[in-house]
């Protein structure tokens, strides 16, 4: 009897996205619905388990937790990159880490959401109309502005490509980015104090990792427009939170849409919760059907392979 422990399933779907009888093995399957972030509480909880399905990096997996569980042999994530998981120190144990594909276009939508939601005001004039008000807000426009994208990869492309459509001038940023790539996806690549001094929208598709972490501060903040938002729907720590707290609280930027945060789930006393010029969704980038179908199947799949000694997707250590 193999015993899995699927974590973190908040919205309790995790039964109608999986079909373990795609794995020919005796299993015993626990959904556990709420959050655990506390190691001892984490580690009494995962005893009995020989596999744990982990989502995303809602749970943190490092080297700590990782030595007291000394019946896991099979830690799956959905996705292929996880921050929360030591796969050095799970390798080292014994402990096999696989991830799962994706669905590409998740984020990109859910940044466009939370452009427009921020720069017309949607969330307030929604609050306003059901309180019996009328047209409380003057919105901010698209088209002839400028969209300025910090990381222009996989997703920040797709953002990018949207922007256009809507007749934006797109610019770009980061670390690596040449002009040439800009130039490929219809982009300019401008320096990152020009990106964040002239564009009306700022949204961020950075990878998490040292180099990125703290990236952007009081610094940037203070280069953008009063009349500027910004974006975030890539990884809470690679902004100090606590430098957007300060602008928005001090009404020195329009606005935010903000999808991640530096601890999640975000505390219920967090100031980001009292900012009216804060429109905050609970990291919601990923949380699709399309996506849920991906990321359940393939953890499946990972399960039954590594159960019958051929396990795929498997991640090394970096």
């Amino acid at each position: 009897m193999h015993r899995i422990a699927v974590l973190d399933d908040y919205q309790s779907v995790a039964h109608t996205f999986t079909d373990w009888s795609q794995v020919p093995e005796s299993l015993e399957v626990v959904e556990f619905h709420d959050h655990v972030a506390e190691p001892d509480a984490l580690v009494a909880r995962l005893q009995i388990f020989d596999v744990v399905l982990a989502m995303r990096e809602r749970t943190r997996f490092p080297r700590e937790v990782l030595e007291r569980l000394p019946n896991l042999q099979l830690l799956v994530t959905t996705g292929m990159r996880n921050k929360s998981i030591d796969v050095e120190a799970a390798s080292a144990l014994g402990i096999t880490v696989c991830g799962t594909g994706s669905h590409a276009t998740a984020t990109p939508e859910l940044t466009w959401g939370l452009i427009l939601a921020t720069l017309r005001h949607i969330p307030q004039e929604d609050a306003g109309m059901r309180a019996g008000g009328w047209q409380q807000t003057i919105g901010g426009d698209l088209s002839g502005h400028t969209l300025g994208v910090v990381g222009l990869g996989r997703i920040g492309t797709q953002v990018a490509t949207v922007g256009r459509a809507f007749g934006m001038d797109v610019v770009a940023w980061s670390q690596n980015l040449t002009d040439e790539r800009a130039a490929e996806h219809g982009v300019r690549r401008v320096e990152r104090d020009e990106l964040f001094a002239t564009a009306d929208v700022v949204t961020v598709h950075l990878l998490w990792s040292r180099r990125t972490r703290g990236l952007i501060t009081a610094d940037d903040f203070a280069l953008m427009k009063h009349t500027a938002v910004f974006v975030n729907t890539s990884r809470g720590p690679i902004v100090e939170e606590g430098a957007l707290i300060d602008v928005l609280r001090e009404g020195r930027i329009a606005g935010a849409g903000i999808d991640v945060y530096d601890q999640e789930p975000l505390p219920r006393d967090h100031p980001l919760r009292d900012l009216r010029r804060a429109v905050l969704t609970p990291h919601l980038g990923y949380v699709t059907r399309g996506t849920y179908e991906v990321f359940y199947r393939e953890a499946v799949e990972d399960v039954a392979a590594f159960l019958a000694g051929t396990p795929v997707r498997v991640l090394t250590p970096a």
